[in-house]
């Protein structure tokens, strides 16, 4: 009866909020059983480190935490969010749409690190979360690829232009490039199904962008 995992991964400003909601809708047209998620779950005093983290309170830079470190934050506040809301649902075939995962893990701590270790990092964080927390793995993974540029000028508008209210990930501009470049290469090597979102320097309509994710969520036969 076990459900399936889809995530929509992309770096900060590419749109997975908007992309998960939209797909979420789309299989609840469909019929399906289906619940979003997202992560950090805010609302829930599981994410309490990662909000210390994301708020500067172990150093005002994401290097300032080690990758190993800032992995088990958010893997704790995954591990709670599975047992204590949505793994029963899970459990009984239903469909779970994540905005990010463990994914996003790899993405952002993979920056941290020489790309001469981003495999053995790889390697610990699946098997620390998927067999050791045992929380599952994602039967897809849509990848939506954004220009960091771009990007930051999304996070100045929907901001309005107050820095202050950017998170320690989102205020390093250099940290957003090689973000990007972990994510493609994570991509790459996990088959992630790469899904571009902009074209020409802009981004592709939103409506462009659902249509591309459906199409590959339909390959999974559900």
């Amino acid at each position: 009866m076990q459900g399936k995992l889809i995530v929509l991964e992309g770096t900060d400003g590419s749109g997975k909020a908007t992309q998960a909601a939209l797909l979420t809708e789309k299989l609840k047209q469909a019929g399906k059983k289906v619940r979003k998620v997202s992560f950090p779950n805010y609302d829930s005093p599981s994410s309490a480190l990662v909000k210390m983290y994301l708020d500067g309170a172990f150093g005002q830079k994401p290097d300032d935490v080690n990758a190993y470190a800032a992995s088990c934050f958010y893997a704790v506040d995954r591990f709670a969010s599975f047992r204590a809301d949505w793994g029963q649902f899970y459990a009984e075939g239903g469909i779970i749409v994540a905005d990010r995962y463990t994914t996003s893990n790899a993405v952002h701590q993979c920056v941290k690190l020489p790309q001469a270790e981003w495999e053995r990092y790889l390697g610990w964080l699946f098997t620390f979360e998927y067999e050791q927390l045992g929380i599952p793995a994602p039967d897809l993974v849509c990848y939506l690829r954004v220009d960091p540029a771009l990007s930051q000028d999304l996070m100045r508008k929907r901001y309005a232009g107050d820095e202050s209210r950017k998170d320690i990930h989102e205020k390093d501009s250099g940290y957003l490039i090689r973000a990007r470049e972990a994510a493609d290469h994570c991509a790459e090597r996990l088959g992630w199904q790469v899904i571009e979102c902009t074209a020409q320097g802009a981004m592709k309509p939103i409506e462009t962008v659902h249509a591309l994710v459906w199409e590959q969520v339909q390959k999974l036969g559900i």
